[in-house]
């Protein structure tokens, strides 16, 4: 992904003003598929709170939508589950906390296949500021929401990850991990700010980005064929 810092102020502010844009996108859609997978499997505690809509304000914490827009990775207002509502607390808390991850790499999905089909009016000769500005748009939506979900999905207290890993862990040893969470947290902040996790996410976002490419790749056939 290019630097948001480079090429004047003017495209400074273009960029960031695109990268807002995607985390109003992405981070509704993220809280709210926690929501809606738990509220399907019996917990309601989302719903009542007004947290199983897309609007971004529902959902908005300044510091993590900050750190999206700057960094491409960061963090929503948690939308409250209730495991105890559950029939499977365990299962309950694994599936509704993977909804999360999984509906940002649907979103890079989708913007991918709208990515390289935008490719077919610019073979027909069609330029210009706004298709510009839509692939620009489509290219973060697929590289912030990969990275978005990548990021949740690392096994680290709070992250979605680490509620996954409740599925396979013994409950005591999940508890024990728990009690020491907002360290975890602090911890886990610090590495960010010194770039400690840099590789492993962008490994991975690589590797996902890379299936993404595979599993689109007929569109780049049929683009050549029809063209």
């Amino acid at each position: 992904m290019p630097s948001i810092f480079s090429g004047g102020i003017q495209s400074t502010i273009y960029l960031l003003v695109i990268r807002l844009i995607v985390a109003l996108i992405a981070l509704p859609i993220h809280e709210c598929a926690h929501g809606y997978v738990a509220y399907r499997m019996g917990d309601y505690t989302a719903e009542r709170q007004g947290r199983l809509t897309l609007n971004p304000l529902a959902h908005f914490d300044p510091i993590g939508t900050l750190a999206i827009i700057l960094f491409g990775f960061g963090w929503a207002k948690p939308v409250p589950i209730n495991p105890l509502n559950f029939e499977n607390p365990k299962k309950g808390m694994m599936l509704s906390s993977l909804a999360g991850p999984m509906s940002n790499i649907g979103l890079a999905f989708l913007s991918m296949v709208l990515y390289k089909l935008s490719y077919i009016p610019l073979y027909l000769g069609f330029t210009g500021a706004f298709l510009s500005t839509v692939q620009t748009f489509l290219l973060y939506m697929i590289t912030i929401n990969i990275t978005l979900g990548v990021f949740n999905l690392i096994p680290i207290p709070p992250l979605d990850g680490s509620r996954i890993a409740t599925y396979f862990l013994p409950q005591h040893i999940y508890f024990k991990i728990m009690q020491y969470e907002n360290f975890i947290f602090i911890g886990l902040m610090i590495a960010l700010w010194f770039g400690v996790l840099d590789g492993p996410i962008n490994f991975v976002s690589s590797a996902v980005t890379g299936l993404l490419d595979f599993i689109t790749r007929p569109i780049d056939w049929l683009t050549a064929f029809i063209l």
